[in-house]
């Protein structure tokens, strides 16, 4: 489950009044910088709720950090409050009110039926540089200055472009909305999560990494392939054979671990579990909240940052339900993306619940795990002969044999198949991934397979069409030739092939004005592929039931027992039942 405020080791995202976010880590008695908006201390955050939105102030000159001001909901909608709605009727009929015989200007201007002017348009408007008469020179010592959070720049340069009287509403409101953007030093905290995680990726970092997986593309995979939170068993211990239907996935995933992040997300076990801290003390300034430095914690001693429980020296058994399988191809798995949830594969933290519901198996260890040499059992020495070791080589051969241990069980698991869905995102050539990985699936398991272009994923559904499925069952090919050049997978196993899309663009939704938004960036469009995991039949198909009966025929319906309430037999006559 999420966490309701920042604590230490939190990462959280900070939404800049540019649009941009800035993703950070909270750790105590350090600074974040964003920039030309200003930087402020980690401890002023920590204790509070999400979504606030706060200002930086200027910087004290005796401790030389700048202060923040939580902004009030008054001041933050105060703009929407006061300006009246205007609908695209109502521009329609003022434009209709200025055409009264006016001629030239009625085309310049919205007049009423007086005459007057109601609202100009730009026409006239020269957008030129000399307009605005502050230099940059004074903007920058203006802003060296700190004073007023930006606000009071903002008004300056407002004050001091000559054609601002020219400008109609809506020119005006966007020169005053850029500026804010530009100069205006506020910042909202929100909490980091999977879809604002793929938005960040896909926006300001390199797509490519993820595949281009679009935050409306990772909610249609997890939806087709249903992943879901299940009860976990209760009583006995399960085996191999009682963990169908437990929620297990098998995922495999090549874009940095944002795919097993969606899938944990809705498990429920990709966020830790914080430790709450004291809360930094609030005063009120002018109807708004000011936080104090001198009442948050001062020292590092004071603040533990992440939890880090004592490790303990056996690692915990891993679950029997909600987990993940991850299957890769190189010697560990490339999930650098976990660490914006606290996780590390490379060292796990024995309180994260990832540690316990995330396994990971190589396609070696998969296929061939006699091959691997993690798969292979080291020496069993006898107890007595280990307790006469040193205590580091006694630790080293322990380490190497729950090594092993944990391998074997993964790889037990996975080859017993049994999985709940099945869903990939991976430049792998795709039939030979569900070749080996559809046959561990359950009956009415889905597979859901993601590409960034529309080609492979045609590839895949002609594969298993039903012009396929009709020349397997007439002419199949020796279970030991599959995969053929034919049959590059087996079309019996998956049903009802389907390709989807979705894309969200934003939209400017502004009266008379609504248009999709130009600056949006490109890339990839994003299709996912999803069929049904099906039985097949074995042996023959038979088919069974009452043969047609002849008109006219009378069946002999008559001469049954049944027994009455009371328990005794009743003979029914058949003359008696063709009179009723």
């Amino acid at each position: 489950m999420q966490p309701q405020a920042v604590w230490p080791g939190a990462q959280v995202v900070l939404r800049l009044p540019s649009g941009y976010h800035a993703v950070h880590e909270i750790k105590p008695n350090t600074t974040i910088s964003l920039g030309k908006y200003g930087n402020f201390q980690c401890n002023f955050l920590i204790g509070r709720p999400y979504h606030y939105t706060y200002e930086i102030l200027d910087q004290d000159s005796s401790t030389g950090s700048s202060g923040l001001r939580i902004v009030p909901p008054a001041e933050l909608y105060s703009d929407i409050k006061d300006d009246e709605a205007t609908t695209p009727e109502d521009l329609e009929e003022e434009d209709q009110a200025g055409t009264d015989g006016k001629g030239a200007r009625a085309q310049f201007e919205i007049l009423d039926q007086k005459g007057e002017v109601l609202l100009r348009t730009n026409r006239n408007i020269v957008d030129d540089a000399r307009s605005q008469t502050m230099t940059m020179e004074e903007i920058e010592m203006l802003k060296a200055e700190g004073k007023g959070s930006g606000k009071d720049l903002i008004a300056k340069i407002l004050d001091s472009h000559s054609a601002l009287d020219q400008k109609t509403a809506f020119a005006l409101a966007k020169y005053t909305l850029r500026k804010t953007k530009k100069y205006l030093r506020r910042f909202t905290v929100l909490p980091l999560d999977v879809p604002l995680l793929a938005k960040w990726i896909m926006t300001e970092k390199d797509a490519s990494k993820t595949m281009e997986l679009r935050e409306e593309t990772l909610a249609l995979i997890g939806s087709w392939s249903n992943v879901h939170f299940m009860p976990p068993p209760v009583g006995e211990e399960q085996n191999l054979s009682d963990s169908i239907g437990q929620g297990r996935w098998l995922v495999v995933d090549e874009t940095a671990g944002l795919l097993v992040a969606a899938a944990a997300e809705r498990l429920g076990i990709l966020h830790p579990r914080y430790q709450q801290e004291t809360r930094p003390t609030e005063t009120h300034v002018n109807g708004a909240v000011s936080l104090q430095s001198d009442d948050v914690i001062q020292s590092q001693s004071e603040v533990s940052q992440r939890p880090q429980p004592r490790p303990s020296i056996r690692r915990p058994t891993f679950a029997s339900s909600n987990t993940i399988t991850v299957v890769h191809a190189n010697a560990q798995p490339n999930l650098s993306l976990l660490r914006y949830f606290g996780f590390d594969a490379a060292n796990p933290a024995p309180s994260h619940p990832l540690t316990i519901h995330l396994k990971t198996i190589s396609w070696l260890q998969l296929l061939q795990p006699e091959a691997d040499n993690a798969c292979t059992e080291p020496e069993n020495v006898a107890p007595e002969v280990v307790q006469t070791w040193k205590s580091g080589k006694r630790s080293n051969y322990y380490r190497k044999r729950r090594r092993w241990e944990r391998t074997v069980a993964v790889v037990s698991n996975t080859q017993h198949g049994g999985f709940d869905g099945l869903v990939i995102a991976s430049p792998m050539s795709t039939p030979t991934i569900l070749h080996h990985l559809v046959p561990l699936l359950r009956g009415a398991a889905q597979a859901v397979v993601y590409s960034p272009s529309i080609e492979p994923l045609v590839e895949l559904a002609d594969f298993y069409s039903t012009q396929r499925r009709v020349a397997y069952f007439n002419d199949p090919p020796a279970p030991e030739a599959m995969p053929t050049e034919d049959f590059p997978v087996n079309p019996t196993l998956l049903l009802a092939p389907t390709i989807q899309t979705i894309s969200c663009r934003p939209w400017q939704v502004l009266p008379g004005r609504t248009h999709p938004l130009m600056t949006g960036k490109g890339g990839a469009e994003g299709y996912v592929f999803i069929a049904t995991r099906v039985l097949p039949a074995e042996g023959g198909v038979e088919a069974r039931g009452i043969s047609k009966k002849r008109k006219g025929k009378v069946e002999d319906v008559g001469k049954e027992a049944c027994e009455s309430r009371s328990g005794k037999v009743m003979r029914v006559q058949d003359e008696e039942i063709m009179e009723s």
